[in-house]
């Protein structure tokens, strides 16, 4: 089979709308296979780079860097490309548009977010901000929750819900100046607190000394709240050094399997 287009060159920005046509046109009218058709193929690509673009830039200044939107386009360029047939009575621009812009709207969806969230929360947020916008035109005010219940056929807690699965979208890095004291973000967010922890030690303590004889309560005492080393306990109680260490480990012992081996 010869195609009588001229493949020589490729395709610019300022190749006509005809001109492109043709390409894909002659492309999709080869069979899979045909040694004609990879070229065609990437001329047709490049011949349709400025719809990809316009589209593209139709979701700029959304937060996205615009060259990347470029390339998510010439993606769905791509694809529609491939997948187009000129047989069904559909001309090349009405199958590309949707196509492109379906790639768009997938890459807001599911690349864009700081944090996954399901896809129900991202599909409420979009209804929620249509609605909002809607609302607000048609009330001449802010809508409140109810308003976008209403209007959604929704209950408020689902809104809410949406409203905070909204949040997950962008995200503040914990080196932000919260105060002209020079805080960061991260500075105000709360740590682990260990005081809790000793606290229920403490509160477990009491009970598990009253299991101790009297010496070996005298000699802990000593030990850890009076910082005194074992001979200095052996010569105040009268004993051996020897023996207090003996003691000193019994009533440990005897701790550790009141309170648990986690504690001491």
């Amino acid at each position: 089979m010869t195609v009588l287009i001229d493949t020589a060159a490729p395709a610019d920005a300022t190749t006509s709308t005809d001109r492109a046509g043709e390409l894909i046109n002659a492309m999709a009218a080869l069979p899979a296979g045909h040694p004609d058709r990879p070229a065609l193929r990437d001329h047709a690509i490049a011949a349709w780079l400025p719809l990809a673009r316009h589209l593209a830039n139709r979701y700029a200044n959304r937060g996205e860097p615009r060259d990347d939107l470029h390339q998510v386009a010439v993606i769905g360029l791509i694809k529609a490309v491939d997948r187009y047939r000129n047989d069904r009575g559909v001309d090349f621009a009405g199958f590309a548009i949707p196509t492109i812009i379906g790639e768009l709207k997938r890459h807001f969806r599911d690349k864009t977010w700081s944090v996954r969230v399901p896809r129900r929360l991202q599909e409420l947020r979009l209804a929620i901000t249509a609605a909002n916008n809607t609302l607000s035109h048609t009330l001449g005010r802010a809508p409140t929750v109810a308003d976008i219940a209403a209007h959604l056929q929704l209950t408020e807690d689902e809104v809410i819900e949406g409203l905070e699965g909204a949040r997950a979208y962008n995200s503040t890095s914990l080196s932000t100046p919260v105060a002209d004291t020079g805080a960061e973000l991260g500075d105000t967010l709360g740590s682990e607190d260990s005081g809790y922890e000793l606290a229920e030690l403490r509160a477990a303590l009491n009970p598990a000394l009253a299991t101790l004889t009297e010496r070996e309560q005298r000699i802990l005492t000593l030990r850890f709240y009076g910082n005194q080393t074992q001979s200095q306990i052996a010569e105040q109680i009268g004993i051996s050094q020897m023996h207090v260490s003996r003691l000193l480990a019994k009533a440990l012992t005897k701790l550790r399997r009141q309170l648990g081996d986690a504690v001491l």
